[in-house]
């Protein structure tokens, strides 16, 4: 059935081809990706899959399906880009091997049961939606996720952070006195308190860190600030380390009122990400798979800097995250418009075929294979308890 699967794919390049090509011809913003996504659909409809649209009442979301009942084997597919850049990141791929991988599973799953399905995740970029779907336990019954981002190196395991964003509200205490006469004001309070912020931060653990800080309201010290907003993100190596931190933050910014008179409020801004954990036993399989199919690439481990929104599902369900090189020039930097543009090549496009037949195939295995999902599984359990 392996070979079945190979040679199945390889009369869909023309048509994944295409999926990549429109993609990259129509970028779209988060939760804006309409053409994108009626193209996807549209696609999916006519390869008998079974569509489920409008997920969580996000209209560019979607469940499609293939089979029936267990094992349930997920692909995830993204596309929206980064404003005005194009697909700077790739996520013109990201659907283009999922979808290839899902077609090239549902085409022997009848044979040895189960389902394959496809999760459309709009808004990546920003705020992606595959967290709001993991909060919401609407992924709890599937028993893997398997997915492949295209980047300029080769890469099996990678690890992302926890992100906290937060944002904290500064208002001037007129009831109690604030005035156009007072010594400070909310930008003297919102500025005390991110130096604390970051002291905090840098004192709980050297893989800490703040980003992302923005100030809205008046940033002149010498005109009185009423209200002033601070957001910004808490970098950890997991979501309770950040918490832990956060704790202690609302512990501070009370003292801005003590000391200036000046009323603030902490709250989260978007939704929390904990960090990606990566499921070895998947990882070997989909190695050999994709060695087997002719990327023999070096594998190194890479650590992403910002969130994965898969990190919060690899926390109950066995997952991989894996990074293919679609580039065969090394001067290609990655989140560039020259990476954008190489996504559409032939070399691109060769890579697509082939990081699609290892990930349908590892699909594959693990429904063949009952100690290999056991294996998964087992490691997942483990994993979290530490």
């Amino acid at each position: 059935m392996k070979q079945e699967i190979i040679t199945y794919l390889s009369t869909l390049k023309e048509d994944l081809k295409n999926i990549s090509h429109y993609l990259y011809q129509y970028p779209e913003q988060s939760f804006c990706e309409h053409k994108s996504y009626d193209f996807i659909v549209n696609f999916l409809k006519n390869k008998q899959f079974e569509v489920i649209e409008n997920i969580l009442d996000i209209p560019t979301s979607f469940v499609a399906k293939y089979g029936n009942g267990h094992p349930k084997i997920c692909y995830i597919c993204e596309y929206d880009s980064p404003c005005t850049q194009g697909h700077v990141l790739g996520t013109n791929l990201v659907s283009t091997i999922s979808i290839g991988a899902a077609l090239g599973l549902s085409k022997v799953i009848s044979k040895t049961g189960g389902t394959v399905i496809l999760l459309g995740c709009p808004g990546e970029v920003s705020n992606g939606s595959l967290i709001a779907m993991t909060r919401q336990k609407l992924l709890d019954d599937i028993d893997v996720v398997l997915m492949a981002r295209p980047h300029t190196i080769t890469a099996q395991i990678c690890s992302s952070p926890a992100i906290l964003p937060l944002k904290i509200n500064y208002c001037c205490n007129k009831n109690n006195g604030c005035n156009e006469d007072s010594i400070y004001n909310a930008f003297d309070a919102c500025i005390f308190t991110l130096n604390v912020i970051n002291t905090l931060v840098k004192g709980s653990s050297k893989d800490c860190s703040i980003d992302l800080v923005s100030i809205k309201g008046s940033t002149a010290p010498c005109i009185l600030s009423n209200n002033v907003e601070t957001s910004f993100c808490i970098k950890a190596p997991n979501l309770s380390t950040a918490e832990k931190i956060s704790e202690k933050i609302k512990s501070t910014i009370n003292i801005s009122k003590e000391l200036m008179n000046i009323d603030s409020s902490m709250s989260l801004c978007e939704i929390p990400s904990d960090n990606f954990i990566t499921n070895n036993t998947l990882g070997r399989i989909f190695a050999h798979n994709l060695k087997e199919i002719g990327i023999i690439d070096d594998s190194k481990t890479i650590n992403i800097p910002s969130r994965l929104s898969l990190g919060s599902l690899s926390h109950s369900i066995p997952c991989i995250c894996s990074y293919i090189s679609i580039v065969d020039n090394e001067n290609i930097k990655y989140a560039s418009e020259h990476f954008a543009e190489a996504t559409i090549s032939d070399f691109a496009q060769n890579r697509v075929i082939k990081t699609s037949q290892a990930l349908a195939i590892t699909g594959l295995d693990l429904i063949e294979k009952d100690s290999l999902l056991l294996e998964c599984k087992k490691e997942q359990i483990n994993k979290c308890r530490v």
